[in-house]
């Protein structure tokens, strides 16, 4: 009514600008937990090794971050960041996602493996980074693990592995299914020689990892409340007929049921790790 009031009478009229709204906390500053869904300062999260301080929940960690966590930074060599991945069924799209993933982590694929040293120790270590195709598992990531499995095999080394992965990758077919069994075969050779292998799952590890040298350690372990485990657990329901418990798929419902040795709090891995292997050497050097 007024504009047209104006406009009869010819009348110049302001415009007021909208008002813009600035956010007062920049991004990244915060981050609101999944678990207890509280909003802290991100950095009191990354100082406690990306666990939540109020609850306890547990952060996934890229490779970057959990070789940083365990081994010494002097000595660390990295093994096969020159293999790179193919498209053996000329999936659409596949090739350029793989790129931007190898951008994106820094990583040739979603393993790093090599070898350095922890709390004094010598180890051969692998770690599946989920930010790279959710740490599914290829070809190449199944050559890796293997050749670094033998590395340790020849060099008389424990082998340390973390897991994080949705399983076989669907995109490489018959070929990643392949990686089930080479690993685990590499992994029998390891054990012939008397040499310590210890399984660390986190979450999630499912799929042909899961099923394969995920669950083949001589030693087992998980973070707390990791997935794991083979199939979904709606698919699961669906063939059983069954309502499954809240817990189901677990690490703690997997501990009381045999599959772990134990769950390990992120702040007691290192620890525990390095204890096991000193354990083991100790005794092996008896033999």
């Amino acid at each position: 009514m007024i504009r047209e009031l104006f406009a009869k009478n010819k009348v110049k009229y302001a415009t007021i600008p909208k008002k813009e709204h600035k956010n007062d906390v920049p991004e990244g500053i915060m981050t609101k937990c999944p678990g207890c869904k509280k909003n802290m300062f991100t950095k009191e999260i990354e100082t406690n090794n990306w666990v939540c301080p109020q609850c306890d929940h547990h952060y996934p960690l890229n490779a970057k971050q959990r070789v940083a966590s365990l081994l010494e930074e002097e000595g660390q060599q990295s093994f096969d960041m020159d293999l790179q991945t193919t498209n053996p069924l000329g999936f659409p799209g596949y090739t350029e996602k793989i790129l931007s993933d190898q951008k994106k982590t820094g990583l040739n694929e979603a393993v790093w493996t090599g070898t350095g040293t922890l709390e004094g120790q010598k180890v051969v270590l692998a770690v599946m980074d989920s930010t790279f195709r959710m740490g599914s598992m290829g070809s190449v990531v199944g050559e890796k693990i293997t050749r670094a499995i033998e590395f340790a095999t020849s060099n008389r080394l424990p082998f340390l592995i973390f897991t994080a992965s949705g399983g076989a990758r669907m995109q490489e077919g018959v070929l990643s299914l392949m990686q089930m069994a080479k690993t685990s075969v590499a992994l029998n050779r390891h054990r012939a020689e008397g040499l310590l292998y210890v399984s660390v799952m986190t979450h999630p590890t499912t799929g042909g990892v899961s099923a394969s040298f995920a669950s083949l350690g001589d030693v087992n372990l998980a973070e707390p409340k990791a997935l794991i485990g083979f199939a979904g657990r709606r698919v699961i329901e669906q063939t059983v007929r069954e309502k499954l418990p809240e817990d189901f798929q677990t690490a703690e419902f997997l501990l009381e049921k045999g599959q772990l040795d134990a769950v390990v709090h992120r702040h007691d891995m290192k620890q525990t790790l390095a204890t096991l292997v000193q354990l083991h050497t100790k005794e092996a050097s008896q033999w």
